[in-house]
């Protein structure tokens, strides 16, 4: 099972979650955040993935950020439309074809911004309380690579909330998914029991439950639940 770890903010503490090896390190672009990430991240394991949170942003603003951080994976956490998923693959696909191709070229540039060679993952999120409407993620099945499930709350995530997983038993599809929403320590057994059942949990998300405070991750406890699950 895949661990994402969301929501990092402090260079220290970035480099001591990543020895974790988590599958993919979560950094939050949205300036209405707690945990807005600014500044520069540090180098880790390629196995990890560098992964952006973006809500609603322009699609020119998302790409440089894709090529200013070498970003792995794209989180859509606002009201993303197929539309505009669609043209950002499209644009995406084609700043990568660019970047191949010229690449001995581009290298010898200084301070040039570069992109994954390899397809850039799109997870779309879709917020959960008591109940969800299926019907809605059918357009999304051909354009995104995951779904991942979160709380509906007030905030954009992170709202320590955990939803009503029973309604993940009426999941109609076979596309693989992230578990989010308020989970930590406290969840262990019910995680445990949810990831043995036929729903394709692609990885388990973590954030505020793991914190001393917005984006500073508990070490000991991340270690915990990872060895865990």
């Amino acid at each position: 099972m895949k661990l994402k770890v969301c929501g990092m903010k402090y260079l220290e503490n970035i480099q001591q979650v990543a020895e974790l090896q988590p599958e993919y390190l979560g950094f939050i672009f949205y300036d209405k955040s707690k945990r807005n990430f600014e500044g520069i991240i540090p180098e880790f394991p390629k196995s990890i993935k560098k992964t952006g949170v973006f809500v609603n942003e322009y699609i020119e603003i998302l790409i440089s950020m894709v090529e200013e951080y070498q970003l792995e994976a794209i989180q859509l956490h606002g009201d993303e439309s197929v539309e505009y998923i669609n043209k950002l693959r499209n644009q995406l696909a084609e700043r990568r074809a660019l970047f191949i191709e010229e690449n001995k070229q581009i290298r010898k540039k200084k301070n040039q911004h570069f992109i994954s060679k390899s397809p850039i993952e799109i997870i779309k999120v879709f917020g959960i309380k008591d109940e969800f409407n299926f019907d809605v993620l059918k357009p999304y099945e051909d354009v995104v690579d995951f779904f991942l499930f979160d709380t509906k709350g007030k905030e954009r995530g992170g709202n320590g909330v955990v939803f009503n997983w029973e309604v993940l038993k009426n999941y109609p599809s076979k596309k693989p998914f992230f578990l989010s929403g308020g989970i930590g320590l406290e969840q262990l057994k019910e995680v445990k029991e949810i990831l043995n059942t036929e729903l394709p949990i692609y990885a388990v998300d973590v954030n505020s439950q793991f914190e001393i405070k917005p984006g500073l991750k508990s070490i000991e406890n991340i270690k915990k639940f990872k060895n865990e699950i």
